[in-house]
């Protein structure tokens, strides 16, 4: 009897709970300094979301590790969705194939709410590369093994992880310089210090559009809308082949199924509004609002896909 009403007393309260939520501010924890993309997206979001529930959304940066440090804050927050967190592929689904006692378990320890954007990489050349599309590329890296190189912003990161697949689906060897941070690898590959480099279509753009760099391919399923002109690594002979970056909404993993519905419902509403998409669209980022079951499916997918490049090529964290 006392277990019984233990029970009811406990739905009672959660209820309660989902009826009045939020009744003060929501923090959006992102893992990476203020300016960086992550923290970009979460003010672009946390302003007309703030205005749908009528109370202030406030972006918490703990950068560090590679977004390991805020996912793990998140992961051991009160479950009582007053803190969320905006993670990405690489604290998500990466960092637990490669960091030996990682403090939480991303499919254990968080509840997906709503993935939030996902974007492609672009592959781009240094003019010298005498190479125009990516099967020129991969042509050159055969006949020339071990003297190209790539460069991303950090071992790990997505950058990294869409070459290792390249080389592991084209059989190539390409040498990874890792640089700390997509500025400094951009301007080690407009200086001719290495080959190549997976950027993110606005950062790389102006330099295309100003011959400093040659697009091959972007890494993502489709085309990309920002420069339509470039073909997908898949559609150019590797079928199947897709690395795209992407932010996905979590709370703790025992967050009151009425709150993630809740917050899925008002993510979703400001990631269809025309100012946040307009905003979003200039930063060369696509919404990509879905359901609670639809991340989770895709972060169980991409949780394998990674800890499959990550033990086939070896990648050891910094």
């Amino acid at each position: 009897m006392r277990y019984a009403l233990a029970v009811l007393a406990l739905l009672v309260s959660c209820s309660g709970m989902a009826q009045t939520y939020p009744s003060r501010a929501v923090t959006s924890v992102v893992g990476f300094a203020p300016g960086g993309g992550t923290d970009t997206v979460s003010r672009i979001i946390a302003k007309t979301l703030g205005e749908q529930l009528g109370q202030q959304v406030i972006t918490d940066n703990k950068a560090g590790a590679g977004g390991n440090i805020a996912t793990d804050h998140v992961a051991k927050a009160a479950p009582d969705g007053y803190t969320i967190l905006l993670g990405n592929v690489g604290s998500l689904a990466v960092a637990p194939h490669l960091v030996q006692s990682l403090p939480y378990d991303p499919l254990r320890d968080l509840a997906p709410i709503t993935m939030a954007v996902v974007f492609p990489n672009l592959i781009v050349l240094h003019p010298s590369v005498p190479a125009s599309t990516l099967a020129e590329f991969i042509k050159l890296a055969k006949d020339k093994p071990g003297t190209l190189t790539y460069g991303s912003s950090g071992i790990g990161g997505a950058g990294h992880l869409a070459g290792e697949l390249l080389k592991m689906m084209a059989k190539v060897d390409i040498v990874h310089v890792p640089f700390k941070g997509g500025g400094p690898a951009m301007q080690a590959m407009l200086g001719g210090q290495i080959s190549a480099y997976f950027a993110t279509p606005v950062a790389a753009g102006v330099h295309v559009k100003a011959g400093k760099a040659k697009a091959i391919a972007t890494t993502g399923p489709k085309r990309d809308p920002f420069m339509p002109e470039v073909p997908t690594v898949a559609e150019v002979g590797y079928p199947g082949y897709q690395a795209t970056n992407w932010y996905a909404y979590m709370a703790p993993a025992k967050t009151p199924k009425d709150v993630i519905a809740r917050l899925n419902r008002e993510i979703v509403k400001a990631l269809h509004a025309p100012e946040v998409k307009d905003l979003l669209n200039k930063q060369g980022l696509e919404p990509a609002p879905g359901t609670p079951e639809e991340l989770a499916r895709f972060i169980e997918s991409e949780h394998k896909t990674w800890g499959r490049v990550v033990k086939e090529a070896g990648i050891k964290a910094q």
